[in-house]
């Protein structure tokens, strides 16, 4: 209604009841202007609150380009495209203390964290009645020299090339990687681990300590080696686990990730 600001006479009465409606008219203009604000506000607040959230959900990257390529780190790539230095050794290998099988003091060591993720491993293992050994861990660089061309010589550089690393691109130098075998296998490293017992345990188990599986099988196109069922890799629980449940290789991984994967 709108009131207009001149009046011919009028009864009191009517003069009243005029007043009242333009009032009427002001109050609910205003309850609404007011309703409308309050939308804005809690829209608003709304707004900042799914901010928040969205900025608190946001995980940080569990790996980074730095420690991929950092010979020292627990995310250290070390393929055919990546090389350790000559001369790394790292400075936390300490004794496994679990079931051996080489008498070489060398390869019965690992570095601090993976070794004692490696106990606890083997202890869990044992309470499902599954016996783990494990064959080899950490090599130096001249053990690799040694080791590498001994398998050239005996099967030439191509086949050589499908299961044993040069000297600096072995993940054994880095004190990260041990290979584990059972008795169902002679104590070897045999593809047929993987099939057995023990080998599907370790298979569906190793992330939960933070290893993995580093060479599955099919996968020699993209790892650069044959299927090794064997091989574990520590790389912490977070990371083991999110690696897992990817079903990625660590290269791919790593690419997804949006990372380089080639040293710069």
């Amino acid at each position: 209604m709108k009131c207009s600001t001149y009046m011919k006479p009028l009864g009191v009465l009517s003069l009243a009841l005029m007043l009242s409606a333009c009032g009427s008219d002001e109050d609910e203009t205003t309850e609404e202007e007011g309703s409308k604000q309050e939308e804005v506000s809690e829209e608003s607040s709304e707004t900042e609150e799914d901010s928040t959230e969205e900025t608190e959900n946001e995980a940080e990257p569990l790996i980074s380009e730095a420690d991929v390529h950092n010979d020292d780190s627990l995310t250290a790539l070390a393929n055919k495209s990546n090389f350790l230095s000559e001369d790394y050794v790292p400075e936390d290998l300490v004794p496994v203390e679990v079931p051996t099988v080489l008498e070489s003091p060398e390869v019965n060591q690992l570095r601090q964290d993976a070794s004692s993720a490696l106990t606890e491993m083997f202890n869990a293992a044992s309470e499902d009645n599954i016996t783990l050994y494990a064959r080899s861990g950490y090599r130096s660089y001249n053990t690799q020299v040694s080791l590498y061309n001994n398998y050239k010589d005996a099967h030439g550089e191509a086949e050589a090339d499908r299961f044993s690393a040069r000297p600096g691109a072995s993940e054994h130098q880095t004190g990260l990687a041990m290979d584990v075998t059972s008795e169902s296998v002679g104590l070897e490293l045999s593809e047929a681990f993987g099939e057995t017992e023990e080998g599907i345990w370790v298979r569906e188990n190793a992330h939960r300590f933070g290893f993995i599986i580093r060479y599955p099988e099919g996968m020699e196109d993209v790892t650069g080696y044959m299927y090794e069922p064997w091989h574990l890799r520590y790389l912490g629980e977070e990371l083991a686990a999110d690696v897992y449940e990817s079903g990625l290789t660590y290269e791919e991984y790593i690419i997804e990730s949006g990372i380089d994967i080639n040293e710069g």
